[in-house]
């Protein structure tokens, strides 16, 4: 809200409720992020216990854990797109009335 170059172009409380819209969007979207942060984490844990038991298949169970770990990254990156699209692209602007 506060980088976004179109603050300064329009001046009205409507547009100001897209902003304002668009942070608390942004910011629900983030919440996304708490679930692929607690899942690495069971599945960094759970790696390093069967590294523990079974040294030898080390490169086997680190493979598989970046693997999945990958795979559930990218719902952390695709909300982090939408809340970084929410801030800085006023896909309303143009429908707001003068």
């Amino acid at each position: 809200m506060f980088a976004n170059p179109l603050v300064d172009k329009v001046n009205g409380s409507a547009f100001d409720l897209v902003l304002v819209g668009a942070a608390i969007g942004a910011g629900l979207s983030m919440i996304a992020g708490i679930g692929p942060g607690i899942g690495q984490g069971y599945a960094a844990g759970k790696a390093t216990e069967a590294v523990g038991k079974r040294p030898k298949f080390q490169a086997l169970i680190m493979r598989t854990m970046f693997l999945g770990q990958a795979v559930a990254q990218t719902t952390g990156i695709y909300a982090l797109i939408i809340s970084m699209v929410l801030m800085y692209t006023n896909l309303f602007a143009n429908f707001i009335p003068q």
